[in-house]
C-alpha cells in the first residue's frame, strides 16, 4: 500500500451489481506495476466467482488518464543488473491480456485521458472500450528501443489498412475517434457523461447480455467512428505497404509533403533495430489466428528486448536522464542484420509463455 492511501495501488471493489477494477496511482498517471498486475488477476477471479456481478468495469484514479503504461523504470533498474523481473512480469501481464480477451462476463473499460503501453493491454482487449474527448491513445514502445507489446501486435495488424503499421512504428497518438477507426475502442462517450454512465452501469442486472451494455453504452454515446487518421489513410498506405523498413523510409523521402517529411524525423528518432523488430512482428500478426499466438512472439521478442542495449538506452534517454537523446545500437536501419533479429524470433524451450 502506498503512504497515506489505505486502499493502495490498486482498488478492487463490488458497487451495485459492478466489479469496479480502479488502478490507483494517479501521480504516476496509473502506471502498473507486478503487484498491480496480480491484484487485478485477483479481482477478476472474485468477480468471476461472485453471482452477484454483472459486469467488470475497468478505471483510473485522478484527472490526467486510465494508465501511462508499465512500470519502466523498476525494469530498467533489473535489466541492468541482469535481473528476472522482465521474464516474471511480462509472462503474467501477457497471461492476464489473454484472459480479459476471454473474460465471460462483460468488461468496459473507461479509457479516458492517457491510455499506452500496459494500460492498452488492460483495456483494449475488452469487449466494451469506452474513449472520450480527452482519449490519448498510444503505443510508443519504440522510441524506448522496444516494440507496441501486451498484444499490440494482435490490435495493430488488424487496423484499417497501413494504420497499424503507422501508429505501431511511428509511436503517434491517436485520440478517440481515431482509436475507434483503428480498432482500439468501440464509443466515445463525452468524459463529463462517465459519471452517469457509470451510475447505470452499476444497476444492470447480473446475467445481463453484452448486447444490452453496448445497448446503453451506445445511449451516452456520439456516435463518432472516426479521427483525423482516416482522411490520411491513403498516404499511410502507400508509405508504409512495404515488409522492409528501408522501403518505408524510401517512400517518405520520395514523397516531398510536409507530413511525409514529419513522418520521417519521427522515424528517425526510434530505435532502428526496435522498428525492424516491430514491422517484422505486425507482418507476422497479419497471419496469426489468436491474440495468444501473437502474445507468445511478443513474449519471445520481450527477453531478448530485456537483455538488449537499445532497452537500456531508450529508458535511460526517455524517463531516467530525459535527455531525450539516445544512442542506438546499430544507429541506422540500413545496418540492422538478419543476424540481429534472428533472436528476437527463436523459440525459447521451458521459458514459453503458456496460457491457463
Amino acid at each position: 500500500m502506498t503512504a497515506g492511501d489505505p486502499e493502495g495501488d490498486l482498488i478492487a471493489r463490488v458497487e451495485g451489481s459492478a466489479g469496479i477494477i480502479r488502478l490507483n496511482r494517479p501521480k504516476a498517471i496509473n502506471a502498473v506495476t507486478l503487484e498491480m498486475f496480480r491484484e487485478v488477476d485477483k479481482a477478476l477471479d472474485r468477480f468471476e466467482a461472485d453471482p452477484k456481478v454483472a459486469l467488470i468495469l475497468l478505471e483510473g484514479a485522478g484527472e490526467r488518464g486510465l494508465c501511462a503504461g508499465g512500470d519502466i523504470r523498476s525494469l530498467y533498474e533489473s535489466s541492468k543488473v541482469n535481473g528476472d523481473l522482465g521474464k516474471i512480469l511480462w509472462r503474467e501481464e501477457y497471461v492476464l491480456n489473454a484472459r480479459i480477451k476471454k473474460f465471460e462476463k462483460p468488461y468496459v473499460a473507461f479509457m479516458d485521458g492517457i491510455v499506452m503501453g500496459g494500460g492498452v493491454g488492460l483495456s483494449a482487449h475488452s469487449r466494451h472500450r469506452v474513449v472520450t474527448e480527452r482519449t490519448k491513445l498510444a503505443m510508443p514502445e519504440v522510441g524506448l528501443g522496444f516494440f507496441p507489446d501486451v498484444g499490440g501486435t494482435w490490435l495493430l495488424s488488424h487496423a484499417p489498412g497501413e494504420l497499424g503499421a503507422y501508429f505501431g512504428l511511428t509511436g503517434h497518438t491517436m485520440n478517440g475517434p481515431d482509436a475507434i477507426y483503428a480498432g482500439f475502442a468501440d464509443a466515445v462517450v463525452p468524459s463529463n457523461k462517465l459519471a452517469a454512465l457509470r451510475d447505470e452501469l452499476t444497476k444492470l442486472q447480473p446475467g445481463t447480455p453484452s448486447k444490452e451494455v453496448k445497448a446503453l453504452i451506445d445511449r451516452f454515446a456520439t456516435g463518432e467512428r472516426s479521427g483525423p487518421v482516416a482522411g490520411l489513410r491513403p498516404q499511410i498506405d502507400k508509405w508504409f505497404g512495404f515488409d522492409q523498413m528501408q522501403d518505408i523510409v524510401a517512400a517518405l523521402q520520395r514523397d516531398g509533403s510536409e507530413l511525409a517529411q514529419a513522418t520521417l524525423k519521427t522515424l528517425g528518432e526510434k530505435s532502428p533495430r526496435g522498428m525492424v523488430v516491430t514491422l517484422k512482428l505486425l507482418r507476422l500478426a497479419r497471419g496469426a489466428s489468436s491474440l495468444e499466438e501473437c502474445l507468445v512472439r511478443e513474449y519471445r521478442a520481450a527477453l531478448e528486448v530485456f537483455r538488449s542495449d537499445d532497452f537500456r538506452e531508450g529508458v535511460r534517454a526517455a524517463v531516467i536522464d530525459k535527455n531525450r537523446n539516445p544512442k542506438w545500437q546499430p544507429p541506422r536501419i540500413e545496418d540492422v542484420t538478419p543476424e540481429m533479429i534472428a533472436p528476437y524470433f527463436a523459440e525459447i524451450g521451458a521459458d514459453e509463455l503458456v496460457f491457463n
